[in-house]
């Protein structure tokens, strides 16, 4: 390959769009929720109280980012993780916002808000930690059937 050609973009590429191609590419919920910071109304969400199988991926650019072998029933009306499915696929931000202490928790590769990781709330899962993220926030991509066995 030569020098003026560019690198093969990895799926951990960082991804880098203006507001306006954003706001072409997400719903006004989306982007509210992704670029904005918000919060979607407890309860409310595709996923928070889904049990199917898949990879959890950032709506906003594809990444991967937890799986439902971390996803845990918390009741606080999110969808809740105790892990990523890697710490690289995250990013974290103190968020003192709304008087209160808090860690934000972004996708490594477009910066989109996802929600929020808490600690040692007594959940008895392997981390101690809830991530609380916007069902908006991911798409759940389904594990594949087995295959039948006859």
């Amino acid at each position: 390959m030569s020098t003026s050609e560019s690198a093969p973009r990895t799926d951990n590429s960082p991804i880098s769009k203006t507001d306006e191609e954003w706001r072409r590419e997400l719903t006004p919920e989306e982007y509210y929720v992704l670029r904005q910071a918000g919060t979607e109304r407890p309860f409310t969400g595709e996923y928070h109280d889904s049990h199917a199988q898949g990879v959890y991926q950032c709506r906003a650019c594809g990444h991967e980012l937890f799986t439902s072998n971390e996803k845990f029933d918390s009741h606080c009306g999110w969808p809740s993780f105790w892990a990523p499915l890697a710490e690289e696929r995250v990013r974290y931000i103190k968020d003192n916002t709304l008087g209160m202490q808090r860690v934000e928790v972004r996708c490594a590769r477009c910066d989109s808000h996802l929600g929020h990781v808490f600690e040692g709330e007594g959940y008895g899962t392997p981390t101690d930690q809830r991530y609380c993220i916007n069902s908006v926030s991911m798409k759940l991509v389904p594990a594949p059937e087995p295959a039948p066995t006859d």
